[in-house]
């Protein structure tokens, strides 16, 4: 690959962004450093990275507003850094837009098999170009959704999602018409057991939602709540 993968590792801690820069250097990656919110967000919207390790105790700005406010410029994929007794924060990151988040203390290598994850199945790090010759495309009536190159578009225009929203969108793409409840797409969408709450996908489905609307209010329509269970997604043929 021509390009290095870029990363922003923030931390007020000097110990654990040198820890985590080390290790990730190692791996070939190109990591910048912020020890606070402010810093990581001058930083984020300055430059393109592919992924951004971010803690949410930190002074001045914390990880939840430092979040909030890169969410209104930038889809870039964010890993949450998190206590274990801030799960209420942790929570709040997920409705935010965060796409996954790893409890301190971690192991080094937990970060990069993480990191490498996100990347994989993000947005962000997909290539975009040669879409043509993609070979796995769902085509629907005003969505479609290119997973090789992890491109949605409704109704022509292109949609910028999270990762975890973009895997949100495809999980109930590929079962149309079937009926999740939360605790599977919990499961089934972020891959490991999670101790949040269930509001978290309720978040994900609003902003995916609100997203698709601004492009296309028919392909919004398409994720359907079915009240006291979960979520489907429906094909509208108008």
């Amino acid at each position: 690959m021509s390009e290095k993968i870029k990363l922003l590792v923030v931390d007020d801690e000097d110990r654990i962004r040198r820890l985590l820069k080390m290790y990730l250097e190692r791996e070939g990656y190109d990591v910048d450093e912020a020890e606070n919110g402010e810093v990581a967000l001058q930083l984020a919207l300055e430059n393109e990275y592919n992924c951004i390790l971010l803690d949410i105790m930190m002074p001045e700005k914390d990880g939840i507003e430092t979040i909030t406010e890169i969410r209104e410029h930038k889809e870039t994929p964010i890993i949450l850094l998190t206590a274990k007794g801030e799960e209420v924060n942790r929570v709040e990151g997920f409705e935010l837009g965060a796409d996954d988040y790893i409890v301190k203390p971690f192991s080094p290598r937990e970060v990069v098999l993480r990191i490498k994850a996100i990347l994989k199945r993000s947005s962000a790090f997909s290539p975009t170009h040669g879409a043509s010759l993609s070979k796995d495309i769902v085509v629907f009536p005003h969505l479609t959704i290119d997973h090789d190159a992890h491109r949605v578009t409704a109704d022509g225009v292109e949609v910028s999602l999270t990762p975890k929203e973009y895997e949100l969108l495809y999980f109930l793409a590929k079962a149309p018409d079937k009926v999740f409840d939360r605790e599977q797409l919990l499961k089934e969408v972020w891959h490991y057991d999670f101790f949040g709450d269930l509001r978290t996908v309720d978040t994900h489905v609003k902003r995916l939602r609100e997203k698709l609307n601004r492009v296309s209010e028919k392909s919004a329509k398409m994720i359907v709540t079915v009240w006291g269970v979960g979520y489907k997604f429906e094909i509208i043929n108008e």
